[in-house]
């Protein structure tokens, strides 16, 4: 008999230190990964009578289609069939939740790239060239572009939506000092390694199974089924994994399975669709630009007494996800701050653009970006170190209700765990802030080309779908006669780690190694009615649901037990692959082989929702979030004044993940979101013509940052001893999205250091992203102002 620990009698299973959980256990799929093996949609095996698909698109940003001639199209070579939207048996609207996204364009064109018809040939290249062969005209009508001119027109996708508390117009009029400000906020391509890409396979009863690469399969189950006309429940998708999403395939990856499965009903064969890199960055939403503006009334200490902010979001043509991603813009407009008296407007502009999506962050780095470049200014106005004003600022840490007045966010909610000023001052004093401060100060006045910037930001991000019901999952667990066991739960891998910690989670209820799960798809026929994997709630929400699948067999287990050895419940224990009780053990194997004899149920199905968050969007008030994630970051840049070019030499972050559920995933999670925040605000930027059409569209035009923009001097650390007091698994916070909103720091940095040329006095005007033809202009117009002093 093998001898095991010794465990104090009466004490609960549940109660067993982790000894799987909150380590940093490598990816699941990593060596698959780096050696090629791993297996994406375009490396599945083909059937002999495959077919591929192409999609032809409006050439005009907004026009009437006067005729669409597709003879030479349907008489190219290997085309076997063609569709359009005339062509569509069921539902041509596929927008998500509200209606106006249109699968094909039927008789108007709303943007340059519009899908217009798809095309089903034998091979690939013989559909590309296919659709190239369309003769369209169109009747051109008013395009808008831009979000000013949107504005202008009163043209919107959804209504303005407002949120205030007070009179902030009263507030500012009577503060002692005024700033206003604007600022325009750049578009993000998601540029994920793979692109856009479904294969759809005919089945039964007009059937289909869907393979994709999506971040929400039952959404593409439910539109699938919608377009083709038949239950949801002939239409099976499955997602084993992604090469990348960041929100780009939470929505905008149904068009091109909808696609497919029309052609694979039509022709009775297999159809693959899969986007080329410039049609994907065509046809696909980015990030929203805003054009965002500010106006802040405060007292001489910088204390901010009363605010207004207008949020402008560029929609592009439909609704799409935009009036979530707006009112999560609103959300965050206060980051860290307290905001007594508060007015804040948000405008869902329609342009004639590809309608914009989900991206990570999903609208709050927008909002965060703009309160901060609010704060910057205040500080030159007052000739004050930026952090001292941002402390200033802070919600109160102090505990409830004696402070409630000043932990209360412009939704009504209340900030109960709130962490920021102590993890503030202890950045500051790890990253020794103030001496390099000083240090800086010193570089700049004896530097006439050369000048650094510092800058520390900090991050309040809501974790929760704001749409309440989507914020719950399901899971699925078997046990095998071997004692191996198989887990399914509805959320979707995308390289971020969720399946290696959902994973972890299970073999941490049974007490088992890792080794022993095996983790399958995510398919609509195991776990139905899923939610996407986004808004950072992948493993919150999936992590419980398997957990509690977990627990129904193991009580299961532990009663059989009970019965089987005539033991007391409270003294059998789950430990290290076996299950102890009183003086004997049997290996965890060993018990599953037994349950099964004795005929118990090894299969367990597992749910969760997520409690206490509610919202009233009439009255702008309620708990759209279970809990804060929290964390900032020191960055250090420096700017030839000469050129506009810059390098970030250090960043120092130290994040909130409450108990990591394996830190080495949470530590790629936060560099990696870093990078692309940086990326954000700094290289990508993309460029329309003047006629709507994209002309960045491809590595060699649009640039995401590589190994070379790397800081120099890369520190991450995690914030120490706080767990999350909410009940989410294992006392964990959620990791996706809010490190992103940590490269807001780099931003600030840069203003930082064009600002030290005025000796601090001015406000540098810095749109993003901030490439170094807009740094140079930023710099020579501080240059200007300084020498008429303004």
């Amino acid at each position: 008999m093998r001898k095991l620990p010794d465990i104090k009698a009466k004490q609960p299973s549940a109660a067993i230190n982790a000894i799987i959980v909150g380590k940093p256990e490598k990816h699941e799929s990593a060596f698959k990964h780096v050696t090629g093996q791993a297996v994406y949609i375009d490396d599945q095996l083909e059937m002999s009578n495959q077919l591929h698909a192409a999609v032809g698109t409006g050439q005009i940003a907004h026009g009437k289609i006067k005729k669409l001639d597709l003879t030479e199209v349907y008489k190219a070579d290997g085309v076997i069939a063609v569709v359009t939207a005339y062509d569509v048996p069921g539902q041509l609207d596929i927008g998500p939740v509200f209606p106006g996204d249109k699968l094909l364009a039927k008789d108007i064109v709303e943007f340059y790239g519009q899908p217009l018809f798809v095309v089903a040939a034998c091979s690939h290249q013989q559909a590309c060239q296919a659709v190239k062969l369309a003769k369209i005209s169109y009747e051109p009508l008013p395009a808008i572009f831009e979000t000013k001119q949107a504005l202008e027109q009163k043209s919107f996708i959804r209504p303005p939506h407002v949120m205030q508390r007070g009179n902030a117009a009263f507030a500012i009029n009577h503060a002692p000092h005024k700033i206003t400000g604007q600022i325009i906020i750049g578009s993000q391509e998601h540029f994920y390694l793979e692109g856009q890409i479904a294969n759809v396979i005919p089945s039964e009863d007009g059937g289909v199974v869907v393979y994709i690469s999506s971040q929400h399969p039952a959404e593409i189950q439910r539109l699938v089924a919608e377009v083709l006309n038949i239950p949801f429940s002939l239409v099976t998708v499955e997602v084993r994994r992604l090469g990348g999403g960041f929100g780009g395939k939470e929505t905008q990856a149904a068009p091109w399975a909808c696609l497919a499965a029309i052609l694979a009903r039509r022709t009775q064969q297999p159809v693959k669709l899969r986007l080329n890199r410039h049609d994907d960055m065509v046809m696909t939403g980015k990030r929203h630009p805003f054009a965002n503006s500010y106006c802040i009334g405060f007292d001489n200490d910088g204390r901010i007494l009363g605010a207004e902010f207008t949020l402008s979001a560029n929609c592009g043509y439909s609704p799409d996800l935009s009036d979530a991603v707006v009112d999560r813009a609103m959300f965050h407009v206060d980051n860290a701050y307290y905001l007594d008296q508060v007015k804040i407007v948000g405008n869902r502009c329609k342009t004639h653009l590809v309608s914009n999506t989900a991206f990570r962050g999903f609208g709050g780095p927008q909002g965060m970006l703009t309160v901060e470049a609010a704060i910057d200014d205040i500080a030159r106005y007052l000739r004050a170190d930026p952090l001292t004003i941002r402390k200033i600022n802070f919600y109160d840490e102090s505990p409830q209700p004696k402070s409630a007045n000043r932990n209360i966010t412009p939704y009504y909610q209340v900030v109960e765990q709130n962490i920021l000023p102590k993890l503030v001052n202890n950045l500051e004093q790890n990253a020794s802030y103030q001496q390099r401060r000083i240090q800086i100060c010193e570089f700049n006045a004896e530097n006439k080309v050369l000048k650094k910037g510092l800058s520390l930001t900090p991050v309040k991000f809501g974790i929760s779908f704001t749409a309440k019901h989507l914020n719950q999952a399901g899971a699925l667990i078997h046990i095998y006669t071997d004692g191996s066991i198989h887990l399914n739960h509805g959320g979707t891998e995308m390289g971020q780690g969720l399946f290696t910690k959902v994973a972890q989670i299970v073999a941490e209820e049974f007490q088992v190694d890792r080794r022993n799960i095996f983790i399958s798809a995510t398919r609509t026929d195991k776990v139905p009615n899923t939610t996407a994997t986004a808004a950072s709630s992948g493993t919150d929400l999936n992590g419980k649901a398997a957990q509690n699948a977990a627990r129904t067999i193991k009580k299961r287990l532990t009663d059989f037990v009970a019965q089987h050895f005539v033991v007391d419940k409270h003294e059998i224990f789950f430990i290290d692959n076996y299950v102890k009780f009183g003086e004997r053990s049997i290996s965890f194997s060993e018990l599953i082989q037994l349950a099964y004899v004795n005929r118990i149920s090894l299969s367990a199905t597992g749910y969760y929702s997520t409690p206490k968050i509610h919202y009233d969007r009439e009255k702008a008030a309620g708990r759209p979030f279970f809990y804060f994630a929290n964390g900032a970051a020191v960055s250090e840049v420096i700017v030839d004044s000469l050129t506009g070019e810059y390098k970030v030499l250090r960043v120092d972050i130290l994040h909130d993940v409450g108990k990591s559920i394996n830190p080495a995933i949470d530590t790629g999670q936060v560099e990696g979101g870093f990078v692309q925040g940086m990326g954000w605000l700094t290289t990508e930027e993309l460029v329309w013509n003047d006629q709507g059409q994209l002309l960045t569209t491809g590595p060699d035009t649009y640039k995401i940052p590589t190994v070379g923009d790397i800081p120099v001097d890369f520190r991450v650390q995690f914030f120490s001893d706080t767990p999350n007091p909410e009940k989410t698994i294992y006392q964990s916070k959620a990791v996706g999205e809010p490190p992103f909103m940590l490269a807001i720091s780099v931003w600030t940095a840069i203003r930082d250091a064009i600002s030290s040329i005025s000796n601090y006095s001015i406000s540098p005007k810095l749109d993003t992203p901030a490439t170094p033809e807009r740094v140079l202009q930023a710099i020579e117009l501080i240059r200007a102002e300084s020498k008429a002093g303004v």
